[in-house]
């Protein structure tokens, strides 16, 4: 399977991130990662694509976020911001998979080949 265009993805990336979230917890290079290995390689997306959806995502109530510095005393972590779904995100996350089951439907049945 080939790269998927960046095109193709306006208007999802938000709904992608939202259900990697659902996955658990993480911060932007682990989200993309998820998309990564969840795509089997066809999604790659940039940093710079990323971090403004979380953004409109954080301030739009759907994800939490959160400054965690991971390691020890002697070897402290990079300081990174954790992301989080939050009940409203799951409730957008279920209502968006709806919407695209249907938008899917549809497509689908007007790009099937003429009998």
């Amino acid at each position: 399977m080939g790269k998927i265009e960046k095109d193709m993805l306006r208007g999802h990336l938000e709904g992608l991130v939202l259900s990697v979230l659902e996955r658990g917890d993480g911060h932007g290079y682990m989200i993309l990662n998820r998309l990564r290995e969840l795509s089997a390689g066809t999604l790659q997306l940039r940093e710079g694509s990323l971090y403004p959806a979380l953004y409109r995502l954080e301030e739009s109530g759907l994800v939490r976020a959160r400054w965690d510095t991971s390691g020890s005393e002697e070897r402290p972590g990079p300081r990174r911001r954790t992301y989080s779904l939050t009940r409203r995100g799951k409730k957008t996350l279920s209502e968006r998979r709806q919407a695209w089951e249907q938008f899917a439907q549809v497509v689908g049945t007007i790009l099937e080949p003429a009998p």
